[in-house]
C-alpha cells in the first residue's frame, strides 16, 4: 500500500474519524484509524461498536491496500508534520513508512482483518435537509438530553418526519426542548426515532466543518479544464455545490446513516418508550407576556452570582405589570435585579433553576420571546411570539421557600 496525500487534507480526516475511535478496547484495532486506499482515492474510518464514523478524501494512490493504525500516534504525527505532501506507505510486516519534506517516521500497523466491519444501514426511510439548518436543530435541542442512565430512550433526541416536517424533541425531567424545521423531500413516508445525544454532538461538529474532507478541489479543478471547453453546465455545477451543502437522514431497522458531504456517521438507535411531550405541555396559561431574551439572560446572571455549587438557590421571578423582578438570596448575601416586559404577570411569583431557565433563553432561536405562565408551581413555555412559530422551551419551577 502506498499514496501521497495533501497534509492538511489527511489531517482534517484524521480529526473527524477520530471522535469515534474507542479510547480503551478489547479489540485493539478499534483503537486505531482504518485506512483503506484505492483508485478512487482515500476512506478512513473510526468505530467503537457504537458509532462509526468514515469519511473520504483525494490521494494519488500508487498501490491499494487497507491498514489499520493507532488513532493517537498516527494524528500527533501528522499534526506536527511540514505543511506539504505526506507519502504513506506500508511494507509485509505491516510496518508503516510516513515521509513529509525531511521528517521520516516509521511505526507499526495492524492488519485490517483485525477491524470490525460498520454496520450497514437499509434504506428504508430518509430525508434531506440543510446541513447548517441541522447543525442549528441539533445545538438548540440537544442541550435538554438527559444524561440519567437510568431513563436510556432520553439519553438521545427524538426525531419525528410528518406532515413535510423535522420535529426534534429532547427531554430531561426539567425541562424540555422541541424544534421544528419544514423539509423539501421525505423518501419513505413518516417515520421517528431516537438518536443517541453523543452521536448528535458528533454529527453537529460535522455540519460545522467548512469542507467535509471530499474531493472538492480535485473537482474545481477538473470542472475548469471542461468548462473551457464548454463541458460543463451551470446545472451540474450547480446541483455538485448543492449538494455539498446538504445532509442525508436515513432509517435502518438498527442504526441511524448520517451523510454531509463525504463524511457519514453511523449509530445505533435508542429503543424505548420517548415521552408524550405533546400532552406534557400544558395548554391553557392565562400569563402571557413578551421579552427581550439577552435582557432577561443578563438580569439572570446578574443576580446568579450568588449562586455556587456550594451555596444553591433558585432565582425568584416575580412577574409584575411592564416588569420582572428578580432575586437571590444565600448565605453569602442577596442580589436583585429588574428586568423589563411587555405585558402584565400579575404578580406572580415562581422559582427557577438559574441554568435551566438561562439555557433555555440561550438556545432559543430568537431576540423577542413570549413567556406563558399559569401558577408558580406549573411549568413555564418559552414560545416565539409568533403563534407558528419553530420552537418551544418549557421549564419546571422549582418551589420557593416562604421568605
Amino acid at each position: 500500500m502506498k499514496f501521497t496525500c495533501e497534509k492538511a487534507l489527511l489531517q482534517n480526516a484524521i480529526n473527524t474519524v477520530a471522535r469515534a475511535v474507542a479510547q480503551k478496547s478489547s479489540i485493539p484495532a478499534l483503537e486505531g484509524i482504518l485506512i483503506r486506499a484505492n483508485a478512487q482515492g482515500l476512506t478512513l474510518s473510526g468505530y467503537n461498536m457504537q458509532t462509526g464514523i468514515q469519511t473520504k478524501l483525494s490521494a494519488n494512490v500508487v498501490e491499494e491496500g487497507e491498514i489499520v493504525i493507532g488513532s493517537r500516534l498516527f494524528g500527533d504525527i501528522i499534526r506536527k508534520m511540514y505543511d506539504d505532501v505526506v507519502t504513506l506507505s506500508v511494507n509485509d510486516r505491516m510496518v508503516v513508512h510516513l515521509s513529509c519534506g525531511p521528517a521520516d517516521f516509521e511505526i507499526s500497523g495492524l492488519s485490517a482483518e483485525e477491524y470490525p466491519d460498520l454496520p450497514e444501514v437499509e434504506d428504508e426511510y430518509s430525508i434531506t435537509i440543510d446541513r447548517k439548518v441541522l447543525k442549528e436543530m441539533i445545538e438548540e435541542v440537544a442541550f435538554a438530553v438527559s444524561t440519567n442512565e437510568s431513563r436510556p430512550i432520553h439519553t438521545g433526541a427524538l426525531f419525528e418526519i410528518a406532515d413535510g416536517n423535522l420535529t426534534m424533541a429532547a427531554v430531561d425531567g426539567f425541562r424540555l426542548a422541541v424544534r421544528r424545521e419544514a423539509l423539501d423531500k421525505i423518501e419513505g413516508g413518516a417515520f421517528s426515532f431516537v438518536a443517541p445525544g453523543n452521536a448528535l454532538n458528533e454529527v453537529k461538529s460535522i455540519c460545522g466543518d467548512t469542507k467535509s474532507n471530499n474531493y472538492e478541489a480535485e473537482e474545481t479543478n477538473s470542472d475548469e479544464l471542461q468548462e473551457e471547453s464548454g463541458e460543463v453546465s451551470d446545472k451540474k455545477r450547480k446541483s455538485g455545490s448543492d449538494a455539498n451543502e446538504l445532509a442525508a437522514i436515513t432509517l435502518g431497522k438498527r442504526h441511524i446513516l448520517f451523510a454531509v458531504g463525504n463524511t457519514e456517521l453511523i449509530c445505533r438507535r435508542l429503543e424505548g418508550e420517548f415521552l408524550d411531550y405533546r400532552n406534557a405541555v400544558p395548554k391553557n396559561n392565562p400569563i402571557s407576556v413578551t421579552v427581550e431574551t439577552k435582557e432577561l439572560i443578563g438580569s439572570i446572571e446578574r443576580v446568579s452570582v450568588m449562586i455556587s455549587e456550594k451555596l444553591k438557590s433558585p432565582v425568584r421571578c416575580v412577574f409584575d405589570h411592564d416588569k420582572v423582578l428578580l432575586s437571590a438570596k444565600t448565605s453569602t448575601g442577596e442580589a436583585k435585579d429588574i428586568c423589563p416586559i411587555a405585558g402584565d404577570g400579575g404578580g406572580l411569583e415562581i422559582g427557577f433553576n438559574n441554568r435551566y431557565l438561562m439555557e433555555a433563553l440561550r438556545y432559543a432561536p430568537a431576540t423577542t420571546v413570549r413567556v406563558e405562565l399559569n401558577t408558580g408551581v406549573s411549568p413555564a413555555l418559552i414560545l416565539p411570539v409568533e403563534e407558528d412559530g419553530k420552537f418551544l422551551y418549557m421549564v419546571l419551577p422549582v418551589r420557593l421557600k416562604a421568605n
